[in-house]
């Protein structure tokens, strides 16, 4: 019987706590979601272990992105930002990013905290009135994606932008080598596999290091 009282006085303060938490509103952006981009140079094959952010509330979020990126025409140099893009839901701005991942083809594990400037928030809200030439018109467009470059080295790039509205560097960074290796260590050093034709493209022509 005493086991029976105590369940249900658990169970009242449970609900009490229930009703008394206040969760965060959904944030006031001028479109539905945000996005966060992954690329890197061509042949330099990465696979992200982890995006995850601290929004300019003070909440964070885990693991909002991951896996493959999208490659860049060259080895060597950059794209003008834009990757494999995902929304990022019922997150405000980002305040900071973490991202850790893995260089395939070195094989390296890295991980980098980004501070997101907050000129950068402002470009993602300002309105951009733009002549895109698949709408054949002249619309109303945001800097609403974060996009993150990653290279052999474990440099980092990021920049701002969407669609047809011109990307805008926020800057470069260079990650630190996460000394529990890939996944932290629960792979015990196992690296994703290097797809056949990237292992053949470095076997042949190495890493063009200080291109990034």
């Amino acid at each position: 019987m005493r086991h029976l009282a105590y369940a249900v006085v658990l169970l009242i303060s449970l609900s009490a706590c229930a009703a008394n938490s206040s969760f965060p509103a959904r944030p006031k952006l001028p479109y539905p979601a945000w996005y966060v981009g992954l690329a890197a140079p061509q042949n330099m094959e990465v696979w992200v272990e982890t995006v995850d952010v601290l929004d300019q509330r003070g909440l964070a979020f885990f693991r909002v992105h991951g896996g493959v990126a999208s490659y860049t025409g060259q080895p060597d140099g950059w794209h003008k930002g834009g990757g494999k893009s995902k929304p990022i839901n019922n997150v405000d701005l980002p305040d900071q990013i973490f991202l850790r991942w893995q260089s395939l083809v070195e094989p390296q594990a890295y991980k980098v905290l980004i501070k997101i400037p907050q000129w950068v928030r402002y470009e993602m809200i300002k309105p951009q009135r733009e002549f895109c030439s698949w709408d054949q018109e002249v619309v109303t467009l945001y800097r609403n994606t974060i996009s993150l470059g990653m290279a052999p080295g474990g440099i980092v790039k990021v920049w701002v932008g969407a669609g047809c509205l011109e990307h805008k560097e926020v800057g470069r960074y260079q990650a630190e080598v996460e000394p529990l290796g890939p996944y932290r260590g629960a792979s015990k050093g196992k690296y994703i596999p290097l797809e056949p034709e990237n292992k053949a493209y470095v076997d042949q022509h190495g890493i063009p290091y200080g291109s990034w």
